[in-house]
Order: C-alpha cells, then structure tokens, then sequence
C-alpha cells in the first residue's frame, strides 16, 4: 500500500477522536460552562449534523480544486474548529468550533476514499479505503479512551488542543505524502450531480443509512444497558468501548480484504449476521461474559460493511464518484442520529434498554434486503447492452457480485 495512505489514516484518526471523545468528557465540559449534561449533549448532536450537511456542501465547493489541495484546506478548516473548541470561553462558541471541525468530516472522507482507490491497482481499492478508515477505527481504541484520560486529568481543552495538533500533523502528512493529481477532466457540480440519478448510488447510501444505523441504534445506549442490565460498572463502560473499537479495528480489515473479491456476498454475510447478533443481543446483555462478545461482535460486523458500501457507491457512481462518496459518509452518520432518535423514543416507550437492540436488528434487516433487490435490479440489466452512466457516456457491463 502507498505511504500516501499513512497521510489519510492520521487525518482520519483526528476525526474519528474528535467525533467520539466529546462523549466522554460532557460531565466537565457541563461542569465547566454551568450547563446541564443534556445542554452539552448538543456538542454532539451539533456535529452530526454538521457532517450531513458538511458533506454534500464542501464537496460541492471542491469541485473546481484539486483533491490534494482540497484535502489540505479540509484538515486546516478542522484543525481550526477543534483550536476554537479548546479556547471557546463559552458553549455557544465551542458548539461552533465543533460545527466547523465537522463540516471537513464527510469531504474528507469522501475525497480521500476517491484519493485511496486512485492511488492503487483496480482489484486493490476497497484494502485501501479499509486503510484509510483504519485510522477512524484506531481512534475509538486508542485515540478516544486516551482522549478521556488526558480531559478527566488536565482538563477537557487539553484533549482538544491535542486534536488540532493531529490535525497539523495530518495536514503536513497529506502535502507530503499524497501526490499532486491533476483535476480530474470535466469534473463540475452538473457532472457530480448526476450521479444520483442512479438507482443503485441511491440504494448503496439507502444500505448505509439503515446498515450502519443499526449498529448505533444499540450502542448509543450501551452504557445504561450494561450497568443496568448486564452488572457492569460504570467504570467498565470505557473498556467496554474499548472492546467494541477492536471490533471495529478487526472488521474493517475484514471488510477491505474481501470486498474486493466478493462485494455483494460480503454485504450478505455482514448485513444478516448484524441483524442476528442485534437480536440476539436482547438476550445476551443479561450476562457478562456474553454481553461483552457480543458488542465486539456488533463492532466487527458493523464495520465490515463499511469498504464494501464505500466501494460500493464508488463503483456504481462512475466517472463522478466525488460527491457521491462524500455524501455516503453523510449517510453513515445520518444513521446514527436516525438510530439513536429510534433507540430512545422505545426506551421512553417503556421497553427497557434492550430496547434498541430490536430496533438495530430491524434497521440491519432492511438494510439487508435493500441488498439483495439492488442486485436483482442489477440482474435484470441486459448482459450484452450498451448500458449508459450516470454522465451519459457508455459504462461497463455491470459486474454481478
């Protein structure tokens, strides 16, 4: 794998801490501002919002710049939120530097997985994607819990501070390590437009959504789960976390390595078992032992269709795949906060806090069936048709998964 990728790991490990350590720092962040937990939670709410509109709208902006230039500006722009969030002398201001660090989330992720598969051979794009996203995986196992302890030890601006500097340190990697490509030729808005004129961009993103969606419909809410259901601690919910980024960091590897053999029988295998083990779950968090394979197994499953659907809208978004992989990783997180809202609105219902699994589960079994109708759809495409892409010219025969 090129050391170009080394480049895009670092900026996706600053992101991926910044993202996910917030969560564990609202009670000082609260205590230091005045405001209630729930106030400070907006932090978070914030920033997923920001990354689904971030996504589509710095992309847009990039599309008249080169993308390692773009990836520069990016890092800047998220540096300078988390700067801003480790100096806000107020909520309101810090909830802007976490807006502004978020708008350069989904670009990034989107233009550096176009980057990553460029910069290698075609049977090798989802390895690199799955490399890329290593380092988003690498923050949740070490980036966040460290995170945490440097907030709780010397100060939640401390851990921000750090997060900006990763973000320098990401910024020199890319101007030095990724190559200087040429705009690609023709690209444009209209151009990048019209890949979501393609059934099956809309249905990739559609599997993301509801995928990935079931993941965090049951983890949003693990620590209530495992204190009040399993017996754990409050203190063993970090390590728990911990667990569930290993699974993240295995899946991910898995994902990239066979997604370029076999996508769509990947995605299968992903999707169903995801859906099993989240049903499962309702049962298993009632034990220790099996709670805790449990959520590494909800990790790793999840995480493994992220290359695929990644690739996956890549492939089927061709001759324009900048916008609409930006947009796909609006979509992982429009998920989330789709899960979440599901996940609470049951345990208000008074259904307990295994609640979400089932949600997870049915959320995981959509996406699953979306899955299998895109390649239906796919199948009915005449094998020998001149079938024509999203920018009008001709495409190859589909390849059936």
């Amino acid at each position: 794998m090129p050391l170009a990728l080394l480049a895009l790991a670092i900026g996706a490990f600053g992101i991926g801490t910044t993202e996910f350590v917030v969560m564990g720092l609202l009670p000082e962040i609260a205590g230091d501002y005045g405001v209630s937990i729930p106030s400070a939670g907006l932090l978070v709410t914030g920033y997923a919002v920001g990354v689904v509109l971030g996504a589509p709208l710095m992309t847009v902006l990039g599309t008249r710049t080169g993308r390692k230039t773009m990836l520069m500006l990016l890092m800047g722009l998220f540096t300078v939120g988390n700067l801003l969030s480790a100096l806000a002398p107020s909520l309101g201001v810090m909830l802007a530097g976490r807006i502004v660090a978020s708008l350069a989330h989904g670009a990034f992720f989107g233009i550096g997985s176009v980057v990553a598969a460029d910069l290698v051979a075609p049977q090798k794009k989802a390895g690199a994607i799955a490399t890329m996203f290593t380092g988003l995986t690498v923050a949740n196992i070490v980036g966040v819990p460290l995170g945490t302890f440097l907030g709780q030890t010397f100060g939640w601006r401390t851990t921000f501070a750090g997060v900006a500097a990763l973000g320098v340190v990401g910024l020199l990697g890319i101007a030095e390590l990724v190559p200087a490509v040429p705009r690609p030729q023709g690209a444009h808005l209209r151009r990048e437009l019209s890949a979501f004129r393609n059934p099956q961009v809309l249905l990739a993103m559609a599997m993301t959504v509801l995928g990935f969606g079931g993941v965090f419909a049951a983890i949003t809410y693990i620590a209530p789960m495992m204190t009040h259901v399993a017996g754990y601690s409050d203190g063993a919910v970090t390590w728990l976390l911990v667990l569930f980024g290993v699974g993240m960091f295995l899946g991910n590897l898995i994902g990239g390595r066979f997604a370029d053999r076999r996508l769509m029988p990947l995605l299968y295998v992903t999707l169903g078992g995801l859906a099993l083990v989240l049903a499962l779950f309702t049962l298993t968090a009632h034990h220790k032992v099996l709670a805790a394979v449990t959520v590494l197994l909800v990790g790793g499953l999840g995480f493994a269709t992220v290359p695929p659907l990644q690739k996956r809208v890549l492939d089927q978004a061709h001759g324009a795949p900048t916008l609409a992989s930006a947009v796909n990783i609006g979509a992982f997180n429009l998920g989330n906060a789709l899960a979440a809202w599901l996940g609470g609105t049951v345990i208000s219902a008074g259904l307990g806090y295994t609640a979400p699994n089932w949600v997870g589960a049915l959320l995981a079994a959509s996406a699953l069936a979306l899955a299998l109708w895109s390649a239906v759809l796919e199948r009915r495409t005449p094998a020998g048709a001149a079938a024509q892409d999203t920018v009008g010219r001709p495409a190859p025969v589909p390849v059936h998964h």
